[in-house]
């Protein structure tokens, strides 16, 4: 616990810094750069095909007539609110998606280089095995999701069975993420075995943080007329969590590299002869 603690505050500490705060911008500029990709290349198509697809439902004819508006006009404001709604939460997964995969070893980096840059890299895992695990990672999750599902009906069981399954999700991706560079293969396993416990709280309080802009995602959904404004800051703090979450698992994860090493290191050094041996 003193370990998840003092990584703790070393990963708020470091979410102050410039290039922190840099990164956890980047999001906004990737998603800027795809609205702009779909504006020019796949707006007008859509919106002319989900617009087709508008009018030619009955009721909604009816409904809009009956509202006094001309109806070529509604459907037209109708057909882009559903591209947004729909086309949205796509281009915020892909861009969250090149963001962590960018963002997180430029964390792990930053506290290698201020913290541990005498600390030997064995390069355990590379980017295939790290894609492959998190695949898998994910993938078991969804299962353990999907089964849960009926449990969920008992009120209390909501409110911890999802948690724990994103949280040991969270806890299995960036615990690989952050050793990644530095730890072995057997050093991974070994720190995955004995630590399992505080990476999973750790990884559950990431996951209740992930909580925060999904609220204000959700105002954006709700709330049609400040989309454009709710969000970005969405985005941007799901970045900046993306941020502290890679922060925190690098701090512990390369300390946890660090004291490992340093007891092998002890138990494997020779002893000193004795007084009995040297006469």
């Amino acid at each position: 616990m003193q370990m998840m603690f003092d990584a703790l505050w070393r990963a708020l500490a470091d979410c102050l810094r410039g290039r922190v705060i840099a990164w956890s911008l980047f999001p906004l500029l990737v998603v800027a750069a795809m609205v702009a990709l779909v504006s020019v290349f796949w707006w007008d198509g859509a919106v002319a095909a989900v617009q087709a697809w508008l009018e030619r439902v009955s009721w909604l004819q009816w409904l809009w007539t009956w509202m006094g508006s001309s109806y070529a006009y509604a459907s037209a404001v109708a057909a882009a609110v559903t591209v947004v709604l729909l086309m949205g939460p796509v281009i915020v997964i892909v861009a969250l998606a090149v963001v962590a995969m960018v963002m997180t070893p430029q964390m792990v980096e930053l506290v290698a280089q201020r913290r541990f840059a005498r600390l030997e890299r064995k390069h355990g895992g590379g980017w295939v095995s790290s894609a492959l695990w998190a695949m898998g990672s994910t993938a078991l999750a969804l299962l353990a999701l999907v089964l849960s599902i009926p449990l969920w009906l008992v009120p209390p069981l909501v409110l911890v069975l999802p948690p724990l399954i994103w949280g040991w999700l969270t806890y299995r991706v960036m615990t690989f993420d952050a050793l990644a560079e530095h730890a072995s293969h057997s050093e991974r396993q070994i720190i995955l075995k004995q630590h399992r416990y505080p990476l999973m709280l750790m990884g559950v309080i990431c996951g209740y943080a992930g909580a925060a802009p999904a609220i204000v995602w959700a105002s954006g959904m709700v709330f049609v007329a400040a989309f454009w404004i709710l969000i970005p800051i969405a985005i941007w703090i799901y970045a900046l969590v993306l941020a502290f979450s890679s922060l925190w698992f690098a701090h512990y994860g390369l300390a946890a590299v660090y004291n490992l090493r340093a007891v092998t290191a002890s138990d494997t050094k020779p002893d000193a002869p004795s007084s009995a041996s040297v006469l």
